[in-house]
């Protein structure tokens, strides 16, 4: 079986001093192996036809046959790392919480300690009979997200 951490630090060193990085990498038990790359602006099929061949130029096929496929974090892909929430800083996102609360918000902040979501919420305003709607602005550390995932609003 084909080590994931050999070929992501390939596809760093080949990604280097581009705007492009490695999301993650699966490897299934007989080689299929499946790269995920991000941009902070786009990702073109070229670029993950040329990944993919420096990659496989590294490997020697006749030692271990395997099938490597290069791939583009689709835009409704779940966020898997810190650079991908900060690109999406300013934009809406649909967090679903360990807890089991979904969350639609736009995202104000991304850093190692969690992210910063700002939403409108019913509270109870004083001097008011009937809940009113209220920007909340709260954080929310890694350990009690469960899944980000870019908001797609088609109205």
């Amino acid at each position: 079986m084909i080590d994931t951490q050999k070929i992501i630090e390939i596809a760093g060193q080949k990604l280097e001093g581009s705007d492009m990085f490695v999301v993650g990498c699966t490897c299934s038990p007989g080689n299929e192996i499946e790269l995920l790359i991000d941009s902070d602006t786009s990702v073109s099929i070229d670029a993950c036809v040329a990944l993919s061949r420096a990659i496989e130029a590294e490997f020697d096929r006749d030692a271990e046959d395997f099938s490597l496929t290069v791939a583009s974090a689709g835009i409704g892909s779940e966020l898997r790392c810190l650079r991908q929430y900060r690109k999406l800083v300013g934009k809406s996102v649909e967090v679903l919480l360990t807890s089991g609360i979904k969350i639609t918000a736009r995202l104000d902040a991304a850093d190692e300690a969690g992210i910063t979501l700002s939403y409108e919420e019913k509270q109870l305003v004083e001097g008011r009979k009937r809940r009113q709607l209220v920007t909340v602005t709260r954080s929310y550390s890694f350990a009690d997200i469960k899944s980000t995932r870019e908001y797609l609003d088609f109205k």
